[in-house]
């Protein structure tokens, strides 16, 4: 295979686009697992279009770009984890395409040929998650957008007042996953070590990158609403995270090949360095920056699975086709890629179809949404759960804007404030749920400091769920 996508002639961005769907659409035969961020983006987007505004009416850490996209998916579709899928994939075809496109384009590799793309596709789909639409996945788009802009300041004399595109690009990348911010780190020691950019032309680089995001901060800020922006969304990146170890586990089975692959390739580098030119060489070294950004943006994750390291998958895919490219032996070439697609393939049909029974490799089984526990009657109706676990929701519609239990114990885990029981009280009168579920034991606590709202709910049989009577 590698032999054929070794021919570099237009129609061959046709075979990427067989191999990604011969690769997705055996995940279609059976229903994926509904994971819980999903669940989680189809809730934010859904109070969204019942007029909810992200931060001060949807307590969530989602980035307000990603949001913005689940809003109108809403508006189109309602919840569906299918039109996710499709959403993905398109944004997937548009990066392998213009990643193969820009390696080329700009002879970033010694020889023209599909390589890029066809190992950026392999990696795009470590597990399952990988397919359903992220806000890495999203960002990631403009940090592809950002690289190609910055390696056409490298072709120059020097850089040019084009860096503001590239600034743009990371603000933009930022406003879907709020990590992403980080990059612009990169970007500015890329221009400092590689290019002649002068001041003027490093500050236009900041000012491109802050432009999207004060046009954000000024909106909630007109709004009355950022201290609703600040704690949800900036400071909720810098908690602390409590992480299964079947989390680290899922993630070394998931990465191991492609990283492994990786490492290769860029040790290949140290006997090969003659066989590139100067800006061959710089690229390198933009790309081996980029990864360890990438590294840099872990400790931000708001939870671990494969598809939150998508911005991994460029550098190592950059890296796998120069690893490739210097085993001499064609056969031992075509077999150790035999064996990556293999790895590859055996643990996103796993996760998805489980093919092997009883063995949970790649099924991020912390990550799916369980079976609700609430009674029957419990459906369609509007409910408020005082807990992280968001299965109650999956036919249910929140009420109140407490959907993300770690921003709600602001107020529900401070009822000795003045200010908080103000807060519930409002948003209760704002937005009633028909059932509160009750998992945190805060109710009957809340019910002492707010008579008012006691006289509107009662126990039901089920412990810890409370109706609302008038």
């Amino acid at each position: 295979m590698l032999s054929f996508f070794r021919t570099f002639a237009p129609y061959q961005y046709f075979s990427l686009l067989a191999v990604l769907m011969l690769i997705r659409l055996p995940l279609l035969v059976s229903p994926l697992p509904l994971l819980i961020p999903e669940l989680n983006w189809m809730l934010v987007g859904e109070q969204m279009r019942f007029g909810h505004t992200l931060y001060s009416g949807i307590w969530d850490s989602v980035s307000p770009l990603s949001a913005g996209v689940y809003w109108f998916i809403d508006l189109a579709v309602g919840r569906s984890q299918l039109a996710y899928w499709i959403v993905a994939t398109g944004l997937s075809i548009f990066q392998l395409v213009y990643f193969n496109y820009m390696m080329n384009a700009r002879e970033v590799f010694p020889e023209r040929s599909f390589w890029p793309g066809l190992f950026y596709t392999l990696f795009l789909n470590l597990s399952f998650d990988c397919a359903t639409l992220s806000p890495v996945l999203m960002s990631l788009t403009f940090l592809l957008l950002a690289f190609g802009s910055l390696i056409k300041q490298l072709g120059r004399q020097g850089a040019t007042d084009e860096v503001f595109e590239v600034g743009i690009y990371v603000g933009i990348a930022a406003l879907f996953y709020l990590p992403s911010g980080l990059f612009i780190i990169w970007v500015s020691l890329s221009l400092l070590f590689f290019t002649g950019a002068t001041f003027r032309q490093h500050s236009l680089t900041i000012f491109g990158f802050a432009f999207p995001i004060l046009l954000v901060v000024f909106y909630y800020y007109f709004t009355d609403s950022l201290d609703d922006f600040n704690r949800n969304l900036l400071t909720s990146v810098f908690r602390v995270r409590q992480y299964d170890l079947s989390d680290f586990k899922t993630l070394l089975v998931c990465l191991i090949v492609p990283l492994t692959v990786g490492v290769f390739g860029f040790l290949s580098l140290f006997n090969s360095v003659n066989r590139y030119v100067n800006f061959q060489q710089r690229c390198q070294q933009i790309m081996l920056m980029w990864a360890i950004t990438a590294v840099l943006t872990i400790p931000l994750m708001p939870f671990l699975a494969p598809m939150l390291f998508l911005t991994f998958v460029p550098p190592m895919a950059f890296f796998a086709v120069l690893y490739f490219s210097n085993v001499r032996k064609v056969w031992l070439r075509e077999l150790a890629f035999l064996g990556v697609v293999l790895a590859i393939a055996g643990v996103l049909y796993q996760g998805a179809m489980r093919l092997l029974p009883g063995v949970e490799v790649g099924r991020l089984s912390n990550l799916q949404v369980k079976a609700s526990s609430l009674p029957d009657y419990i459906r369609n109706r509007k409910v408020l759960i005082i807990d992280e676990d968001l299965s109650g929701y999956r036919f249910n519609r929140p009420a109140t804007p407490y959907l993300n239990w770690d921003l709600a114990k602001y107020d529900l885990r401070n009822l000795d404030s003045y200010e908080a029981v103000i807060n519930i009280y409002d948003n209760f009168r704002q937005d009633p749920p028909e059932y509160v579920v009750d998992r945190q034991q805060v109710i009957p606590k809340l019910f002492q400091r707010v008579p008012a709202l006691a006289a509107l709910y009662k126990p039901t049989e089920t412990t810890g769920i409370y109706k609302r009577v008038r």
